[in-house]
């Protein structure tokens, strides 16, 4: 999702779409998309200005936005993107780009919070997200953290955002890293929902012990009208009532 090494994470999603696609047979899948799946988008500074009425006529009805990434960074579009999509009717949520390596979970979680992420059921505002993927940085792919290690801080950053907001975090990420870099871990996905990262036309094989998908992310190359560029395109697996229902926790 990050625009940093955009080159070596398409390289990375080539190789790892193809190790999913031969493990399809061997691992929990979900259905592909239909017409009970609701149309999405998500976006940083990388899209520049966005004419967010386009974007909703456009039929565009959810958007994750970037607040945050780490423990000092909030996205200069962040502001402007929020309010803009709530008032053109779009679903929106905020998004933390984790950095493992450089704090503890909670820090990050708190960062988050206090800058964007907070929630109010008011039918537009989704539980935020976290973005878990490769560290696009120096550290090592999994942040030089060993599962445990990963599984904790994951916990931590979790518990601290329920704990500031009342809400689960919606969990981005792909299955390749989940299952390489938290060792498979099963947990989170009781409560929190998926966000899968798979730029294909199926979802393919999902993070270990994960029973569906809430969203996902399909392609980083999306045309969407107001909006110059590529976009990251999404699917919710579900109509814009069940969407509705998860902003508002009922």
């Amino acid at each position: 999702m990050t625009r940093t090494g955009t080159s070596l994470r398409r390289l990375l999603a080539a190789t790892l779409a193809a190790l999913a696609t031969a493990a399809a047979g061997l691992a929990a899948t979900a259905a592909p998309a239909s017409a009970a799946t609701t149309p999405g988008i998500d976006v940083s500074h990388y899209q520049g200005a966005i004419n967010w009425t386009s974007v909703r006529n456009a039929g565009i009805q959810f958007a994750f936005i970037k607040a945050t990434e780490g423990t000092s960074y909030k996205d200069p579009r962040f502001n402007t993107n929020y309010v803009a999509a709530y008032n053109a009717g779009v679903i929106r949520g905020a998004y933390h780009f984790a950095r493992p390596n450089i704090s503890s979970g909670a820090v990050q979680a708190n960062y988050l919070a206090s800058n964007g992420g907070a929630w109010s059921a008011d039918s537009r505002t989704l539980p935020a997200a976290l973005d878990l993927e490769a560290n696009p940085y120096a550290g090592g792919y999994c942040y030089g953290l060993s599962t445990t290690g990963m599984r904790n801080w994951v916990q931590d950053f979790l518990n601290t955002y329920r704990a500031r907001t009342g809400r689960y975090a919606v969990i981005y990420t792909t299955t390749s890293w989940w299952n390489q870099c938290t060792g498979s871990w099963t947990a989170p996905w009781a409560n929190h929902p998926l966000w899968v990262a798979r730029w294909s036309s199926t979802v393919g094989a999902l993070p270990a012990g994960a029973p569906f998908w809430s969203f996902w992310q399909y392609t980083d190359r999306g045309s969407v009208a107001g909006i110059s560029g590529g976009v990251d395109r999404n699917h919710w697996n579900g109509d814009r009532s069940r969407l509705i229902a998860l902003a508002n926790n009922t």
